[in-house]
């Protein structure tokens, strides 16, 4: 071989070489870009726990942390006719998708009985040659097309605006959930707490002092298809007035609650924006707080009789006064005050408003060291402002047992008790439960097993005529229509 032969071949050799490192750093980047494409984890479908399907719709969610979701399928099949309930086809790949699955109104063929609801999940993967990876999921299940039923058994003639009423209903063996709607609020129903009648439900409701006087409560029951039956109940809304105040802030006020600021941050700037992050931020953090520890009903009456107010306390601030406060002559913001102040000589001993379990104790910001006290069937007590507290999570304690003594933590002016009252997360009139008649009239003929038309008659004046008697009835009937 000559010199120049040689020459030219060593000269191949590093060209070749060069163009054989291009070739596999190309497929090196094209398999690095393409690898996510040829994934193959499939999608993941997540079907609720319910076994049933009725008129409402039925959540599912499908996922798919890969290529994402290219398509979604639902069918439904019973009596060898086959529904489609859903078909998505996605443009633009998804992470996560939320469908509700809901029959038509127009049922062809379809009756209530077993069926299979099958759900297909396909991703956007080019993996199982290009067609990407699928999930199937079946789940047996029943058709359900007919709601609970419901009785109502006692109601209420008469409820206080921002108070409680009291109901008694009966509800199919079918139901899964009841209760009283009224506005954004809902109010559960308890079943086994009526003497004889293990089989009824007993519901206390608020026509909370935030929700229209024109709100129509509804009794709802619910199965487990989300097949819902609802009555409208019936009675009147007897006016109270709640109060308007404005009340003037210090420079020595505003400087003592500072503090309640946690972030260090927030406590720059002018008292008037810290007073506004105060009343607005805080107060929003801490009723939250409260909702959340009073929502969480126990099946069981914990307290007897009457509620009592704290023993020499006189009441210097009421429930749902709506406050102004001006700061130099100038108002800068506005609040309910959803509560009672009840005053007493400094560091007066608390008492337990009605036997129960303490559900909370601690700092609860503008309200200060504070105690809640849980008293059954969705019924709180909170008791704020308090200089100590003797009580501990948990405890049992009965009716005047001693909590704490005042105070005057939190946002308050000077030592006293905020004492309030909670029904399934929504503050209501407190001077109810302290009124051992109306105790009486509204709730003890209801545990006792009583009818709406007993306990009428019953509330009648003994000295009135025969037909009074009747006319109530009467009344109370055509209420319930």
């Amino acid at each position: 071989m000559s010199n120049l032969e040689s020459e030219n071949r060593g000269k191949k050799f590093p060209a070749l070489a060069f163009i054989i490192l291009i070739v596999i750093a190309g497929l090196a980047a094209a398999a690095f870009y393409l690898a996510p494409r040829f994934e193959r984890e499939a999608p993941q479908i997540t079907l609720p726990q319910a076994d049933a399907l009725g008129l409402a719709p039925m959540e599912i969610v499908v996922a798919d942390r890969g290529a994402g979701l290219k398509s979604v399928s639902a069918t439904l099949s019973a009596g060898g006719t086959e529904l489609t309930l859903a078909s998505e086809q996605y443009a633009q790949p998804l992470a996560e998708k939320k469908i509700a699955l809901a029959l038509p109104a127009k049922l062809a063929g379809i009756k209530e009985g077993p069926a299979v609801l099958r759900v297909v999940a396909r991703d956007a993967s080019l993996w199982n040659f290009f067609k990407g990876n699928e999930t199937l999921v079946q789940k047996n299940l029943s058709i359900d097309l007919t709601p609970p039923t419901i009785e109502l058994i006692a109601d209420d003639r008469y409820v206080n605006f921002g108070g409680v009423g009291v109901i008694v209903y009966k509800a199919s063996a079918d139901t899964a959930t009841s209760g009283i709607k009224l506005g954004n609020h809902f109010f559960p129903g308890f079943q086994g707490q009526i003497n004889g009648h293990p089989d009824y439900f007993l519901a206390f409701f608020a026509h909370a002092y935030d929700v229209p006087p024109e709100a129509k409560a509804q009794l709802v029951a619910s199965d487990k298809a989300g097949n819902t039956k609802e009555m409208a109940l019936v009675y009147e809304l007897k006016d109270v007035k709640y109060k308007k105040s404005t009340i003037a802030l210090s420079d020595a006020f505003l400087q003592k609650i500072t503090p309640l600021l946690s972030d260090a941050g927030a406590r720059q700037g002018t008292p008037k924006e810290i007073f506004i992050r105060i009343n607005k931020g805080l107060r929003k953090e801490n009723e939250d707080k409260i909702a959340a520890v009073t929502s969480k009903a126990t099946p069981a009456i914990l307290w007897h009789g009457a509620f009592s107010q704290l023993s020499n306390s006189k009441v210097e601030a009421n429930f749902a006064d709506s406050r102004t406060y001006t700061y130099n002559g100038e108002q800068i913001d506005t609040a309910f005050h959803l509560g009672y102040d009840l005053s007493v000589t400094k560091h007066y001993p608390i008492e337990a408003a009605n036997s129960g379990t303490v559900a909370y104790t601690g700092d609860l910001g503008i309200y200060g060291n504070a105690v809640i006290l849980d008293h059954g069937l969705g019924l709180y007590t909170l008791y704020g402002h308090m200089s100590s507290i003797d009580v501990k999570l948990g405890d049992a304690v009965k009716q005047r047992q001693i909590l704490g003594k005042t105070g005057e933590t939190g946002l308050a002016a000077g030592d006293h008790l905020h004492y309030g009252v909670y029904l399934d997360g929504v503050a209501i009139l407190p001077v109810e439960w302290w009124d051992p008649k109306w105790i009486a009239d509204n709730i003890t003929p209801k545990l006792e097993g009583k009818g709406g038309d007993e306990i009428a008659e019953a509330q009648q004046p003994k000295a009135r005529h025969k037909a009074t008697t009747k006319a109530a009835k009467k009344a109370v009937r055509k209420r319930r229509r």
